[in-house]
């Protein structure tokens, strides 16, 4: 009877470490091949607290106040968390898929799970190192603050912040070519931060851009960071937008693998 048990629990348990042994292989090959390309890290880390000390640090009247400069970098975080998911997974995925490593690991018996959950465990960790130089150049340079709970809040959201982006960087770097997929996360990432509020708050837009703003993920993300790093109401509708967005994009990422590959292993 005990022998019979022992077999029974065997396969479970060696099913699931070696999944998350593998995915955690794969999150760590991929922040090694991001920190090979200094060019990459530095520019994801430092555009975001170089627009908090141009446009944010000079114009006293918003950086001396408090719930202000916590919405501005609050704004500027949310940025860097779209900016590292939509390069990462968009513009990485798809020069991982021309290389002949791709196909080899394509092939191998784990599946794509562990691959793909290390890829999300990378763009996480990824994330978090994104909004550090923001955090910083707020904290010493603005009257930006949080509470501890605010804090802890903002660090568990910043999960739910990266995954529709993350998806959606997804669906662009399995569908298209790398030199195509750079053109296209740029051309998504601008429109989106400057329509969502994220270079300059929605308080300021014309009444046909706010309507048009509230829409999108962008902006649904940014009003819910900044009620939660300021207390300051979000819009109504901003939770059913982003989940809406975020099966949307989860949608087209899971089309856009199946059909790479469809093209590459049939």
């Amino acid at each position: 009877m005990t022998a019979e048990r022992t077999t029974a629990r065997t396969p479970a348990a060696a099913r699931t470490r070696p999944f998350w042994r593998l995915a955690i292989l794969h999150a760590r090959l991929g922040f090694v091949e991001t920190i090979r390309i200094p060019i990459a890290v530095l520019g994801n880390l430092l555009f975001p607290a170089l627009a908090l000390i141009f446009f944010v640090v000079p114009q006293r009247a918003i950086a001396d106040d408090p719930v202000l400069a916590t919405a501005a970098v609050a704004q500027l975080g949310v940025f860097a968390v779209m900016s590292t998911c939509l390069f990462s997974f968009g513009a990485g995925v798809s020069e991982d898929r021309q290389q002949p490593f791709d196909p080899y690991l394509r092939t191998l018996p784990a599946g794509p799970g562990p691959r793909l959950t290390g890829r999300v465990l990378n763009g996480l960790v990824w994330s978090y190192i994104a909004l550090v130089p923001v955090v910083l150049v707020g904290w010493l340079l603005t009257a930006a603050s949080m509470s501890p709970a605010q804090a802890l809040a903002t660090v568990v959201l910043v999960v739910g912040a990266a995954v529709p982006f993350l998806l959606l960087g997804l669906a662009i770097g399995y569908r298209l070519s790398a030199k195509a997929a750079i053109a296209v996360v740029q051309a998504v990432l601008f429109p989106l931060a400057f329509a969502g509020g994220l270079f300059m708050p929605p308080e300021v837009f014309p009444d046909w851009l706010d309507a048009l703003s509230k829409a999108l993920p962008s902006r649904a993300l940014r009003d819910l960071v900044v009620q939660v790093t300021t207390g300051v109401d979000a819009y109504a509708l901003a939770v059913p937008v982003l989940v809406g967005w975020t099966l949307v994009f989860a949608a087209l990422a899971a089309a856009a693998y199946r059909a790479d590959e469809g093209r590459r292993f049939r």
